[in-house]
């Protein structure tokens, strides 16, 4: 993948916005879901369906394709956000996130949408789903590169610590685990709940390659991978700080936005400040 440039930079900026107020309007439709995280995660979606992965929108099982996993399937609105925008399906479906008979389900079913690669729900079980077709990539000798999100709280889970001791027993360096750092989980901060620091202590005594970044810088995060991509026998996680509810002022670093959508005041207050946003862009890279 070669350098980004500075205009894709800012197309990319302008698209994680428009990103963040489809999920408002899809949230507030859908009247349930999560605000926090998905609005937290804008830009580092937005990055790979429109720069990063080798895909096809109209052939989303096309047997080449690089695999992104979603461990923290709560987050999924961002990511149906991003498909849509993306061409995987109509932007109007949006409208039918956790609706009886949806295609968009409260978290992802892998059999219900073309494009999402596992179901997740269960915390906890996203990366060892990574290692599995990272491995049988090597097994095959694809070329296809196995990236996976998972959140912080997460790594409260056993099972997540299990998975990341075989990663480099198998020397997988097609895989890059990227980890929402935002400090919140549903009932708190993480440090509160079950400190988790240092993790990047632990998934180098793991004998990862890490990398910590701000991941709502879209180039920060785009040179992250391609740092990742050129290290060899070891997979590469990514700690990557974000801000939840990152562009809405008033759900900014605040845990209760973790699981709850906004209501018709709060998602005009929040489309407003958005467009604000957009604008801005333009004019501080003039």
């Amino acid at each position: 993948m070669e350098e980004i440039t500075q205009d894709k930079v800012i197309e990319l900026e302008e698209k994680a916005v428009e990103a963040r107020q489809l999920l408002i309007t899809t949230l507030l439709s859908a009247g349930s879901g999560h605000s926090a995280g998905p609005l937290g995660m804008a830009d580092i979606f937005t990055a790979f369906y429109f720069y990063i992965l080798n895909h096809k929108p109209n052939d989303p099982e096309w047997e080449e394709r690089d695999r992104l996993i979603l461990s923290n399937g709560h987050i999924c609105p961002i990511r149906y956000v991003s498909m849509a925008q993306a061409g995987y399906f109509p932007v109007d479906e949006l409208k039918t996130l956790r609706k009886l008979g949806t295609r968009l389900q409260g978290h992802p079913h892998r059999t219900a949408l073309p494009g999402v690669e596992t179901t997740s729900g269960p915390l906890g079980e996203g990366l060892s789903q990574a290692i599995g077709i990272a491995l049988a990539g090597k097994m095959d000798k694809k070329n296809y590169q196995v990236y996976c999100i998972a959140s912080d709280g997460e790594h409260q889970e056993g099972n997540t610590w299990e998975a990341a001791m075989l990663a480099p027993k198998y020397k997988l360096d097609n895989l890059t685990l990227i980890i929402d750092r935002n400090n919140i989980q549903i009932d708190g901060n993480t440090e509160d709940v079950m400190p988790l620091e240092s993790l990047r202590l632990k998934y180098e005594s793991f004998n990862w390659n890490v990398l910590e970044i701000d991941g709502n810088n879209i180039r920060g995060f785009v040179d992250a991978i391609n740092t990742a991509r050129s290290v060899r026998e070891r997979p590469t996680c990514i700690i990557a700080h974000t801000i939840p509810g990152k562009g809405v002022d008033f759900m900014e670093n605040d845990f209760t936005w973790h699981g709850k959508p906004p209501n018709d005041k709060e998602a005009k207050e929040a489309l407003a400040e958005l467009r604000t946003l957009q604008g801005k862009i333009k004019s501080e890279h003039e």
